[in-house]
């Protein structure tokens, strides 16, 4: 879905060049200025393909040109068609349509109303999400790519949804900034007191393929801005983003959208973070209120000591926006402190439980437990008492659960 729809879709132009040439002068248009020369004179744009029908053998069909209106539309045969690819996924879908309708795949010599509208539908879907995948890889920092697909329905992006990178803080809310940094050589092999995890009295989070040797619970502190180390030090993992192709995909069992990965993950590697609108609990109740008559789940309590903040991922987010729950995930959610070491406002980022194979869909635990960690890998807090998971989606009505695995729980929370 990256290339644009109408790369080699083409056919000839029915002017000629001088009804063209006069067609300009009387429009004050110069040809040259509009780009048009005899060479690619006899050129049309194909837009989408609206219906198709069969006569003495030949193939025929309706096309919808762009920049010209539906009355513009002609019949036009085969062999005046170019543009392989609309016609290949023109016959994909006209034929899984069938199959669905009728079970069968051959189609009949003229298609009946209803049936070529849904083409025309789903031609027009197609260029949407189209336009919807560059818009999501325009604004993307990350390395990773984005794909979007939909064989399922005729739904199209989804609507008052803004693809961020990080959080978007909400109003009467601040991340502070760092003030220190570490002063290590080699933040893996030779800290300088504990490099950053050191200085918060925690453990080095990684090895040395970046993959997190912490147990799920224990926080998870990256060098910062303020550390003398670069951009390869392997204390920064996290802060460097998606680095793995994945898809936003529509589900086949009721389950909307979801994503899935194009690549291998191996096991405990970073895959993305949850990102959102920072919230006051008071303002998540407020909202959450809303959602429980729309049966969202994007209200995410940042409770690793304190219930005093929650993330909404509803209208703004990143690709997480988009994962599914089930009760047997394969992500897991651990709590990261970069450049802001409050711990009411942790980053909360997800890795892989193991190894995830390309064609996977990525899901975690909407309402995730975890064992106590033991006492000696973990900071007891004064405070707040230990130290433990982020809080997952806002619990508020009982959802029932679709994962389908065998641990299926039957109601999300």
């Amino acid at each position: 879905m990256g290339e644009p729809a109408a790369l080699g879709c083409r056919v000839c132009c029915k002017s000629s060049w001088n009804q063209l040439q006069d067609l300009c002068r009387l429009a004050k248009l110069s040809c040259p200025a509009l780009g048009v020369s005899k060479k690619n004179l006899y050129d049309f744009e194909v837009e989408y393909l609206c219906d198709y029908k069969k006569i003495r053998e030949q193939e025929y069909y309706l096309v919808k040109w762009r920049g010209y209106p539906d009355s513009e539309n002609t019949w036009e045969p085969r062999q005046n068609l170019k543009c392989v690819r609309i016609l290949k996924q023109f016959h994909k879908d006209l034929e899984r349509e069938l199959l669905r309708r009728h079970r069968r795949s051959k189609p009949p010599r003229h298609l009946d109303p209803n049936l070529a509208n849904y083409l025309v539908q789903k031609a027009k879907q197609r260029r949407a999400l189209q336009r919807w995948e560059q818009e999501l890889n325009a604004k993307r920092s990350h390395l990773g790519r984005i794909t979007v697909e939909n064989e399922v329905d005729l739904d199209g992006p989804p609507r008052s949804f803004v693809y961020i990178n990080e959080y978007r803080v909400g109003e009467g809310i601040t991340l502070n900034q760092v003030a220190v940094g570490c002063e290590c050589q080699d933040c893996l092999l030779a800290p300088t007191g504990g490099c950053c995890p050191g200085a918060s009295l925690h453990k080095f989070a990684y090895n040395d393929q970046g993959q997190v040797r912490l147990k799920a619970g224990q926080p998870i502190y990256e060098c910062n801005s303020r550390c003398c180390c670069g951009y390869d030090c392997p204390n920064r993992v996290v802060q460097k983003g998606i680095r793995y192709d994945l898809c936003i995909f529509r589900t086949n069992d009721g389950r909307g959208w979801g994503v899935r990965t194009l690549e291998k993950i191996r096991k405990n590697s970073f895959v993305m973070e949850y990102v959102g609108e920072i919230i006051t609990s008071e303002e998540a109740e407020r909202r959450g209120q809303i959602y429980d008559r729309q049966g969202a789940t994007y209200l995410f309590d940042l409770d690793y000591v304190e219930d005093v903040y929650t993330v909404d991922a509803a209208y703004y987010g990143n690709i997480s926006h988009f994962v599914n729950h089930s009760c047997d995930p394969n992500l897991q959610v651990y709590n990261v402190f970069i450049d802001n070491l409050d711990e009411r406002l942790p980053r909360i980022a997800f890795f892989a439980t193991r190894t995830i194979w390309a064609g996977e869909e990525l899901t975690f635990d909407y309402n995730m437990q975890v064992d106590p960690v033991d006492m000696e890998s973990t900071r007891m807090d004064s405070n707040f008492g230990l130290a433990g998971l982020p809080g997952s989606p806002k619990k508020r009505v009982r959802i029932e659960c679709k994962c389908g695995t065998t641990a299926c729980r039957k109601y999300l929370f």
